[in-house]
């Protein structure tokens, strides 16, 4: 079995189709498709349905999938391995992260990870909790931090922190003073929040905010989906909305006043930060020292 047929099957099971997976790869859609057919022939059964313009994986497809992933991130791991013995390791490491996670204390602690190791080439990949495990599993990341940790027995995950959720409003806005019935002055009002995405079901931090409203009788509330943690402020302090924002990210508005904590306890909540790597994965010296980073 080819390695590069591996890799083209997996390109294509992740762009749904010859034509976008033979553009990541910069490959002839022929060339893909010689490579899927070798591939087929050599496992005994066909990988994918063709659907039109798209491609769905088959059953067999879908039961190669996982050992595609892990035989392509140990050839990685064995890659980094000799690099390590031979001292030619260049430094690279990415970190998969939930972009909401982007904090400022976050950044700094990044940023003075990068001064004192110079020669690492530290990058970083924002998605959603479950796709940054996925990226971790694929070996496209050595680490990944996502909200609330990952019971797959291929990852090891660790709460590094607790993150905490605070509702917002702006300022001049009944809630903003507190004082005023709970109750009464949440009811009919319109929240902002992030979108739910197809294909990732019970995400950590969609949950703890449906969790928080519901527990308010809000769970059928108004609700404005945006898909963006700025966006979201900017409309907050705009009055279009209130919103349940992470604690790390309002730093800069609250001390200016442009939003203001609502002081209603039972709406305010924790969430655990997961940083999770692969079990088995050979740690590389550049990724030792951004765990260590992380975690310090």
């Amino acid at each position: 079995m080819e390695l590069d047929h591996v890799e083209t099957f997996l390109a294509i099971a992740r762009s749904g189709g010859f034509a976008r997976g033979s553009a990541v790869l910069h490959l002839s859609q022929p060339a893909t498709s010689r490579r899927i057919k070798l591939l087929e022939a050599e496992l005994g059964a066909p990988l994918f349905d063709r659907l039109g313009r798209g491609v769905a994986l088959t059953e067999a497809g879908r039961a190669f999938l996982p050992h595609a992933q892990a035989l392509l991130a140990s050839m990685r791991d064995g890659i980094d391995a000799v690099s390590a013995v031979r001292g030619t390791g260049h430094g690279t490491v990415t970190l998969a992260l939930v972009g909401t996670l982007a904090s400022g204390s976050l950044t700094a602690r990044l940023s003075r990870l990068s001064v004192a190791h110079p020669g690492l080439d530290l990058r970083v990949q924002t998605a959603l909790s479950a796709e940054v495990s996925e990226l971790v599993l694929r070996g496209d990341a050595a680490l990944g931090l996502r909200y609330g940790t990952d019971p797959d027995p291929a990852l090891v995950s660790v709460v590094i922190h607790e993150e905490r959720l605070v509702p917002v409003c702006p300022p001049g806005h009944p809630l903003a003073a507190g004082g005023s019935d709970p109750a009464s002055a949440l009811a009919g009002q319109r929240w902002l929040g992030f979108p739910s995405r197809p294909g990732t079901p019970g995400d950590p931090y969609a949950t703890a905010l449906q969790q928080l409203l519901s527990a308010h009788g809000l769970g059928t509330a108004d609700f404005l989906p945006i898909d963006s943690l700025t966006a979201q402020k900017r409309m907050a302090e705009a009055g279009f909305g209130l919103a349940i924002l992470p604690e790390s990210s309002l730093e800069e508005e609250l001390r200016a006043g442009t939003l203001c904590a609502i002081d209603v306890p039972t709406l305010t909540a924790t969430i655990p930060v997961a940083l999770i790597r692969r079990r088995n994965a050979f740690q590389t010296g550049a990724a030792r020292a951004l765990a260590a980073a992380l975690t310090g």
